[in-house]
């Protein structure tokens, strides 16, 4: 069975002060937590987290990395300047660095790759748009991206890989997919992955990144193919993420 695993996204919030109560709020509830958690920081306030949570058993993550390993790349952060801070994490290709930021498929392709060869854990983020939905192309455009990253890796190299299922239109908008329909494309993603690999397929944790919140966590928690969150509002509150992930049944 895969252990469910829980990551909270803090995007673009923080502070020195904010930080540190919000960690020491998540390390003493998280004795009671059967899954594994992980807290996605922003670049500038890693090395005051990985310090914070040094032996607690949370894990610690960036929120992007950059598709080349060193250079002249202003602004960018490598996979080994990520390694540096001991991150195991690294979310690539979120609907935001797309939308916002214009990343191709084919760049989150290599940042993948770069975060693998870093023994990094990418969560590499797919998902539709609300246009793309009511168009009813909803596993068209998932396969799509899931492909265009597969495509590229070994067989054995997709164990490395978490993937998140973000529908677009629900992120912080409120909305929600339910959960039969957030299980149809979980169950989508775990076909794509077995088409590339069988061993990954069965072993590669999948989260749901549409505004889960704990008053929807347990009945998403419970299909088959969901193994966790990709949390973003929910987690800048020590409480709501605990409660997240104590929905686990």
């Amino acid at each position: 069975m895969r252990q469910k695993l829980f990551v909270g996204n803090w995007k673009m919030n923080g502070s020195l002060v904010a930080n540190g109560v919000l960690l020491r709020g998540i390390k003493e509830g998280a004795a009671d937590v059967t899954g594994e958690l992980a807290v996605c920081v922003p670049a500038p306030y890693l090395y005051q987290c990985s310090e914070i949570l040094i032996q607690s058993g949370i894990a610690l993550g960036a929120q992007d990395v950059s598709s080349h390993a060193i250079g002249a790349y202003t602004g960018q952060v490598s996979a080994r300047m990520l390694q540096d801070f001991g991150c195991k994490y690294v979310i690539v290709g979120h609907s935001e660095r797309r939308e916002y930021h214009g990343e191709t498929d084919e760049e989150i392709a290599n940042k993948a790759q770069r975060a693998l060869a870093a023994r990094l854990t990418p969560i590499v983020c797919v998902g539709e748009t609300l246009a793309q939905k009511e168009a009813g192309r909803t596993r068209e455009v998932i396969s799509m991206q899931m492909r265009a990253f597969l495509n590229v890796l070994e067989p054995e190299e997709t164990l490395g890989l978490v993937i998140a299922y973000e529908p677009i239109w629900a992120i912080g908008t409120g909305k929600t997919a339910t959960p039969e329909m957030a299980q149809e494309v979980h169950a989508l993603l775990r076909e794509l992955l077995v088409e590339k690999s069988p061993t990954a397929g069965g072993q590669v944790k999948i989260l749901y990144g549409g505004s889960m919140r704990p008053e929807n966590a347990r009945e998403l928690l419970q299909m088959p193919d969901i193994d966790g969150g990709l949390i973003g509002g929910a987690a800048l509150k020590a409480t709501d993420f605990l409660a997240i992930a104590k929905a686990v049944i």
